[in-house]
Order: C-alpha cells, then structure tokens, then sequence
C-alpha cells in the first residue's frame, strides 16, 4: 500500500511549523475572564481529567451543562458537585461512544433540545496499545477518536445552524503527526497493516482535523465555528484501559514530564468565550496558540473522500444539495 500522497507531503513540511509547535508546548494558555452564565454546554468525557476541569471552568463562570459520560455513578456524583458548588443545572447523558447506536441516539437526543448549545466540546477519547474492534466491528480509537464527533457534528448542523451563534471544540492533539504521511483510506480498520498505538491514534486525530475542513466550510457564513486544539502536554487517565506494564511506564515516567490538565480547561474555556476569536473557524490552535498543523491535515481532497466514507461506516446520509 505505497503512499501516493508522500511527495506532495514531503515537500509541504517545513522546518518552522516544527519549531513553533516545540516553542507552544511551552507556552501558557490565553485566559478569558468573560463571564458564561446562561450558556449551555455540552462536554463528552467529562467525568476526569480534562473534561471534569473543563466542566468545573465553564460551572465556575456560570454555565448550565450536560455532560455526555459513560459511567452513571461518577456522572451522578460529578452532577451533584457541580450543582452544589456552582448552583447552575448540570445534567447528564449516558453512552458509550464506542458503539454507533449510541452515538446516534446522543446526536439525536441533543439535536431534539429546546435550548440552544452554545459550546460543543468533543473530549472524550482513549488510546490503546493494542487493536480492538468494537460492537459495530470498528476500530476502537477510530469510532471514539474521530467517529463519535463526526457524527454528533453532523447530527446537529441544523439545529446549530438556526441558531446563527455556536462553537464547536474538538480536544484534538499534537499526535496528529504521527500519521506524518495522511490516511490509509483503504484500511482505516487497521485491518491490512501492524496496529501501532501511536499510529492509530494519530490516525483517529488526522481524520478528525479533515473533517474540520468539511465542516468548516458546511457552517460558513452560519455564524458557528468549528475548530481543533491541542490541550497541551498534561496527565490525564488516557490509556488505562491497557495493560499493566504501560500503566507502570506511564505513572513512572511519562506523567512526571507532563502539566497539569487545568491548563488545558482554561485554554478550552477561552476557545469557547473570548472575544478574540468570535469570527475564527476550521483552525487549530495549541492551547490557545493558532498553529499549522501537518500537511496532510490540511488535504482537501482527502477530507472529502474521508467524508464520504465516514457517512458510510457512521450510517449517515448525504447532504441534499
């Protein structure tokens, strides 16, 4: 499966774009003191790491929430915290974004919603050492990666689009230049090729940016913006659901070089309110730091081809013209 896209690429990378993204890991994330009260926000994964601070962020400045969990026991204790703490509503939606069923009903559910959603985060995600199919006979980190936001995504272009004011994050990550050379379109299953934790993941990420491009274009001029961001080099609980030998490598060595994650709910809270970026949309930012990403993110001809396959596998229908 040789790569016909590898000449363009090579030749599109530049020094530079490396540079800033090594000089934006360290930078510190802009802060936005506007308040957020009345707004509604919606948050995948928000019951650790950068999702519960996000939540707490947005609660703090006085947000309504609903946080979209998989497991009812830690969304039910987060909900009283937040209410008790805050005294905003914060509400709760539970699935497993690995399964499509489900994603489709929480797409449906929130387009269904009375209220506007003013903030969309897609946080949730996981990265496996291992390949693992889901229910649907999908690559894991592929569905709860990049399918799971596609489909949320698309299932609420309309509503979002009548209500002429909304933004959409989606917790993307420098990884996406793992996959330095683009998709495999022909086996975004992992099916033909050596499974590599990395890989994949970069690969979930890289689809997610060229869907970005799609969408960005679908919401122009509709007064909703869709952007990515890199939520720093932080500790979360992101690859638990491995074994204990990555675990042990991960709590001794690679979180020791990491930042807290409150940087990136900050960074997240300012992509969602500042004034400073009302009319940016389809970018990506490092933290709050607007970035280039790696070239093969920025392929229009493969987001679209991607587009179409996602609409595919996710069961989606084509837009009418």
């Amino acid at each position: 499966m040789k790569n016909k896209k590898f000449a363009k690429y090579f030749k599109e990378y530049e020094w530079s774009n490396i540079f800033a993204m090594i000089r934006n890991n360290k930078s510190d994330p802009k802060i936005c003191d506007i308040t957020s009260a009345g707004k509604l926000v919606v948050i995948t994964g928000a019951t650790s790491g950068i999702g519960y601070l996000t939540a707490r962020k947005y609660a703090s400045m006085g947000s309504d929430l609903i946080c979209i969990n998989r497991n009812p026991e830690k969304s039910e204790a987060l909900k009283k915290e937040i209410t008790a703490e805050f005294a905003v509503k914060c509400e709760y939606v539970i699935a497993d974004l690995s399964k499509l069923d489900e994603i489709h009903r929480v797409g449906k559910e929130l387009a269904q919603l009375k209220p506007e959603i003013n903030v969309l985060i897609h946080n949730a995600g996981i990265y496996l050492t291992k390949r693992e199919t889901t229910t649907d006979g999908l690559e894991k980190v592929f569905v709860i990666q990049y399918l799971a936001s596609f489909i949320i995504n698309y299932l609420l272009m309309e509503k979002l689009k009548s209500q002429e004011n909304a933004r959409i994050i989606m917790v993307n990550s420098e990884g996406h230049r793992f996959a330095a050379w683009g998709l495999k379109l022909d086996d975004l299953n992992w099916e033909k090729r050596r499974y590599s934790g990395l890989k994949s993941y970069g690969s979930a990420k890289m689809a997610q940016l060229l869907s970005l491009i799609v969408f960005d274009e679908l919401f122009s001029g509709s007064g909703v913006s869709v952007n990515a961001m890199h939520p720093g080099a932080v500790k979360t609980d992101t690859g638990q659901e491995n074994g204990p030998v990555y675990r042990w490598f991960k709590r001794n060595f690679l979180d020791r070089s990491l930042r807290s994650p409150q940087i990136s709910a900050e960074a997240l809270y300012y992509l969602g309110l500042s004034n400073e970026i009302a009319a940016v949309s389809g970018k990506f930012f490092n933290l709050t730091t607007l970035e280039e990403p790696a070239p093969p993110a920025l392929d229009k001809e493969v987001a679209y081809e991607l587009w179409e396959k996602s609409l595919e596998l996710s069961g989606l229908p084509g837009l009418k013209e």
